[in-house]
């Protein structure tokens, strides 16, 4: 099974607003390294991080941090590991329109 290292996806969504930040391909399983997150304004913003099985409404149970803090221009890192099967969806959420998400790993075919 070869694997692809790469960024699996990039979001700056509005103001709260749960986006998609990733979903994962059909017949691929992907290992989710790292997530960062940037603030780009200059007062303290909040995120959260959902990750929704096979798409699922996103509902309590899926938050992998919520209304987490990122003071202004400032950046947090998250070394998460998480595996997650097909059609599985990471969902970001901001504070502000000032946040920029990476999300990186690698997909397994």
């Amino acid at each position: 099974m070869p694997a692809a290292y790469k960024v699996l996806g990039q979001a700056n969504p509005a103001a709260t607003t749960l986006t998609t930040l990733y979903t994962v391909p059909s017949a691929t399983s992907t290992i989710v390294s790292t997530l960062a997150v940037a603030n780009l304004s200059t007062s303290a913003i909040t995120f959260r991080v959902a990750i929704r099985p096979a798409g699922a409404t996103v509902a309590n149970q899926h938050y992998i941090a919520y209304d987490a803090a990122v003071a202004a221009n400032d950046s947090v890192f998250l070394t998460l590991g998480v595996s997650l099967a097909a059609t599985d969806v990471v969902s970001v959420f901001a504070s502000s329109a000032n946040a920029a998400f990476s999300l990186f790993g690698s997909e397994i075919t």
